[in-house]
């Protein structure tokens, strides 16, 4: 039976943050900025809830910052084709797995970063959804570029971020993390939208939170399958909305080396240094259905060996060997999540790892 593959690219595909490599590479500090404003997007889409903004709009958020160290797309295309990291046996295992069943990336990266990814590991560019970046369409005067260099270096000057796991309104945040975020608030809300920049706030729609989850449904209806035969694979909270539709449809949610936002909305975790097992769980998920994956995960233990037999048939090189998989519950999810993004930073790096 055919079903329906979609994918996150950053985690499952690559080990890459691009938003945060290129801010690193182009903008003094550009590390702890963006980490900063990452954490601002954490608390808007998860605590705050704030109409209108969806997990993943960190993309635009710092676009006005891009303008102002005069970043251009030239930029972004050059630096994003030269620093590609592939997850381990990734480009074959999305290869394989699109020769068996329709599959898609679905990411909120800047389009200049898929399409260099896309190139290297020779996958359809016409099969993905990502952010569309223009940014050398808009021209700032030279006071506000100005300007956005104060705030730049204010907003650095700002304290940390820090959000427990049990934070549930802004309440509940300290002290400082309050102050940072309101300042936050009159940046982003009321000073950035009054400048030629603030467009690009407008015009710009990262594809993260729902808009993901508005790509599944337009890859069911680009395939004529129902959301019921989707697989569904993601490491962040920008795949949260992704995850919980799939799930709700029938399909099947695997958090991919995932940090506490995609755990908590995923059916499955697994933990693996190789994309490898993806290639795995989609035949069996194409062959036999959600049930199947469950069942596997539930049973992981006992169940690993003859199922990498089973996929060995067709992957002689498959291997089980330090992979976990597991069906998550209220039982376990708390190991799960130390469990899980213990083990995504040792893959992606701690700087990269520690994002929402």
């Amino acid at each position: 039976m055919t079903r329906l593959f979609n994918t996150d690219c950053e985690g499952p595909i690559s080990k890459n943050d691009n938003a945060f490599e290129l801010a690193q590479k182009f903008m003094p500090k550009g590390d702890r900025f963006f980490s900063k404003i990452s954490k601002y997007d954490d608390i808007l889409a998860d605590i705050d809830q704030k109409k209108g903004y969806k997990a993943g709009d960190t993309l635009k958020l710092i676009l006005p910052f891009f303008k102002a160290y005069d970043i251009t797309e030239a930029d972004i295309i050059n630096f994003s084709s030269k620093n590609i990291l592939i997850v381990p046996e990734a480009d074959f295992a999305l290869q394989f797995i699109d020769k068996i069943m329709p599959a898609f990336i679905i990411s909120t990266s800047y389009r200049p970063y898929i399409n260099a990814l896309c190139n290297v590991i020779n996958f359809p560019v016409d099969k993905t959804f990502c952010t569309e970046l223009s940014i050398d369409n808009y021209i700032l005067p030279k006071s506000e570029k100005s300007y956005l260099r104060e705030l730049y270096g204010e907003i650095l000057a700002l304290p940390d971020i820090e959000i427990s796991s049990s934070a549930k309104s802004r309440g509940d945040l300290n002290d400082e993390t309050i102050k940072c975020t309101e300042r936050l608030d009159q940046i982003f809300w009321s000073e950035i939208p009054q400048m030629v920049s603030g467009k690009m706030l407008v015009d710009i729609n990262p594809v993260g939170g729902f808009e993901k989850a508005n790509a599944i449904k337009e890859s069911c209806k680009i395939t004529g399958l129902e959301l019921s035969k989707v697989m569904y694979v993601g490491d962040s909270i920008t795949d949260t909305e992704a995850m919980k539709l799939t799930s709700q449809s029938g399909g099947i949610s695997i958090s991919f080396n995932g940090n506490r936002y995609a755990i908590q909305s995923s059916d499955i975790a697994c933990v693996s240094p190789n994309a490898l097992i993806l290639a795995g769980l989609a035949y069996r998920f194409n062959e036999y259905g959600t049930d199947a994956i469950k069942e596997l995960a539930t049973d992981w233990d006992k169940q690993k060996l003859d199922f990498e037999g089973d996929i060995q048939k067709i992957i002689p090189r498959f291997s089980v060997k330090e992979i976990d998989l597991c069906l998550i519950n209220e039982t376990n999810i708390n190991d799960l999540v130390s469990k899980s993004e213990k083990f995504r930073k040792t893959i992606r790096g701690e700087s990269i790892g520690r994002l929402g």
